[in-house]
């Protein structure tokens, strides 16, 4: 089984839940576009100054996606 790695992209300020939430609809559609075997997006925020958007990728596509949507930072996903 391959293992699941979670892309992630920070947002800070005032307005980061709802870019957070905006920007998972454009990953969404990163995903229909490319038509990537992908099913895990959300954001969640953190604080009332941190949010964050992902994206669960396997192996094999984490490299293209990443240079293909520069996240700022990953880690393995934990279901």
């Amino acid at each position: 089984m391959s293992r699941q790695i979670k892309l992630i992209w920070d947002f800070r300020g005032e307005a980061s839940a709802k870019t957070a939430e905006h920007h998972e609809i454009h990953l969404k559609e990163y995903i229909a576009i490319e038509k990537l075997p992908i099913n895990i997006t959300g954001f969640e925020i953190k604080n009332e100054l941190h949010a964050i958007a992902f994206m669960v990728v396997t192996d094999e596509n984490m490299i293209a996606v990443r240079d293909a949507l520069k996240p700022h930072r990953g880690a393995i996903f934990e279901s």
